[in-house]
């Protein structure tokens, strides 16, 4: 499988030690370059991440990014020798210096080596829907949804998740990756490719901790709901708060924290 490799371990417990293969996330770099209009080519970066799903983490990069509306907007994706080339539509208007990293992205961070933030809190999504609600048997559903589509997880332990709810809490779409960011990128790419950008009365969850990138790549795919299974920084909770979105955290089958936009839960 893609994204997964084998690697020699020995286990051990109070009764013995074993020797024996595992599987284990694959972490590698990706080099992106964009071709502009003028025939300019720039570097977007280097960014770690578990391949397997290159064009929807690229789509939904570009999308989070500001960078591309539709899909329309790419032309081509290029695998090369060293590095990816995207070629963008004449439409697209492509600032390098509003873009280009100067560190790598790591697995654990999507904003590293950007100077500010400031570009991406100011990039917006679609108005977000007011048309669904959803009660603690939604949340619960959705959940056990989330857990039983993490096949890498399932088999390495070592990925996240973040997947496309229904109003009622069942499963739409679902990516992995060894970075949460690069997970949402992948979600969010791969409904853009779909057609199915901006969402309206959907849900996302996401395996982990609800970070600013995270919800700021929310809200602009327009999701009114988002659900972390774990605990959101202060700076996610200001961002949902002022674009009006649901932020649900610390969601478990019987019990969550709302931290934004009560008015969607029953």
């Amino acid at each position: 499988m893609d994204g997964i490799e084998s690697r020699p371990i020995i286990r051990v417990n109070n009764k013995s030690i074993t020797r024996e293969l595992d599987a284990v996330s694959v972490e590698s770099p990706l080099s992106i370059k964009i071709l502009d209009k003028n025939d300019l080519e720039s570097s977007l970066g280097l960014l770690m991440r578990t391949p397997g799903d290159d064009p929807g983490l690229i789509r939904g990069l570009l999308y989070s990014e500001g960078i591309i509306q539709s899909e329309s907007d790419i032309l081509e994706i290029n695998n090369l020798s060293d590095y990816v080339q995207v070629v963008l539509s004449n439409k697209v208007i492509f600032n390098p210096e509003d873009h280009n990293r100067k560190l790598t992205m790591t697995s654990s961070c999507g904003i590293c080596g950007k100077e500010s933030i400031s570009n991406l809190i100011h990039i917006h999504g679609p108005e977000l829907s007011e048309n669904i609600s959803i009660n603690i048997e939604t949340i619960s559903h959705a959940i056990s949804s989330l857990k039983s589509g993490q096949n890498f997880f399932s088999t390495t332990g070592g990925t996240h998740a973040c997947a496309r709810l229904d109003s009622n809490g069942s499963l739409i779409s679902i990516s992995e990756d060894i970075g949460r960011h690069n997970a949402m990128d992948k979600l969010i790419g791969n409904a853009l490719k779909s057609d199915n950008l901006p969402v309206e009365d959907e849900i996302v969850i996401v395996s982990g901790r609800a970070s600013f990138e995270l919800v700021q790549k929310s809200l602009r795919a327009g999701f009114p709901i988002m659900i972390a299974l774990g605990a959101p920084s202060t700076l996610a909770v200001d961002l949902a708060l002022e674009h009006g979105m649901t932020l649900i955290g610390f969601a478990k089958k019987n019990k969550i924290t709302i931290f934004s936009g009560s008015k969607r839960i029953i």
